[in-house]
């Protein structure tokens, strides 16, 4: 094994380690909260910068502003549902179940992050020539994968064009 075998076992442990301490529910509703945010954003930062006219002359700087205050105003509210909901699941007793899914979940996302970056650094770097690359265990086992995932990607992709 080589770093960037260290480096895939490392990313995999810590995205483990806190879906572990926060819990299913609130890595979930977490995920759930960041897409919300940003489909928000998009789809209102047009009618929000009208407000903005008479305060913001540049349209460019407007529209991000109204974009970046709707993101941040969707997270803000997001994260105290999210907290008041974590404080649910400990009333009711589930944060041993929690934990273990968040376990899960937590995997799962590691496995994400691991294979887009891995396709992002073939389309944009010749790593597959490199000698880490071609010496290391787990990317290869990643790689086989490559053709699936870049097929979900392509219709995870597509699915939130349509919903914007």
């Amino acid at each position: 094994m080589n770093w960037a075998d260290w480096a895939i076992i490392a990313v995999l442990g810590f995205s483990v380690l806190i879906s572990a301490v926060r819990g299913f529910i609130k890595e979930a509703l977490s995920l759930v909260i960041w897409l919300a945010a940003a489909i928000i954003a998009s789809i209102l930062h047009d009618e929000l910068a009208l407000w903005l006219v008479d305060l913001i002359s540049t349209p460019s700087l407007r529209m991000l502003t109204a974009w970046i205050t709707l993101f941040i105003v969707v997270l803000i509210i997001g994260g105290i549902c999210s907290y008041l909901l974590g404080k649910l699941v400990e009333a009711t007793g589930l944060t041993g179940t929690d934990r273990l899914l968040g376990v899960l979940f937590g995997l799962t996302r590691g496995l994400i992050i691991i294979m887009v970056v891995l396709l992002v650094l073939t389309e944009i770097l010749p790593v597959a020539e490199d000698v880490w690359w071609q010496e290391s265990r787990l990317i290869s086992f990643f790689m086989q994968f490559e053709h699936f995932a870049r097929e979900a990607g392509a219709a995870v992709l597509g699915f939130l064009k349509n919903l914007l």
